[in-house]
């Protein structure tokens, strides 16, 4: 029997993905003046897309409006991304990007836990009897 509902799951991966996500911001960042360095970055998974396309359901009220398209189906993993240089000495580091990254992740992550905490804020109410 499950308790919760897959979106304590859901939320569960895309908060993981976003913790890893500002790891390798952070390494980025702090690898930014490192000779040779290569600015990594990470994917969503092919498991974090299916339970998010299993979870969201899209209602067009209107033709014109845009369907729903599922997130593509890449790999989980952190790459390095070798065939970009921005420096003489060979590192690929953008701090101005990675500086853009880490405020929309960030972002990402408060949306995140906001949700999280509605949901056990929800639950609490049940629990409490609607008190």
């Amino acid at each position: 029997m499950n308790i919760f509902s897959s979106t304590f799951t859901t939320l569960e991966q895309a908060l993981n993905y976003s913790s890893t996500k500002q790891k390798i911001i952070s390494e980025n960042i702090a690898n930014a003046d490192t000779p040779n360095y290569k600015a990594k970055d990470v994917n969503l998974s092919k498991s974090f897309g299916s339970d998010l396309e299993s979870s969201i359901q899209a209602y067009r009220t209107d033709q014109r409006h845009f369907t729903y398209k599922p997130l593509s189906s890449e790999l989980t993993k952190v790459f390095v991304q070798n065939n970009v240089q921005y420096n003489n000495n060979g590192n690929s580091v953008d701090v101005d990007k990675e500086m853009s990254n880490l405020a929309s992740n960030q972002i990402y992550y408060n949306a995140l836990i906001e949700r999280t905490s509605g949901k056990f804020s929800s639950l609490l109410n049940v629990i409490k009897g609607g008190r």
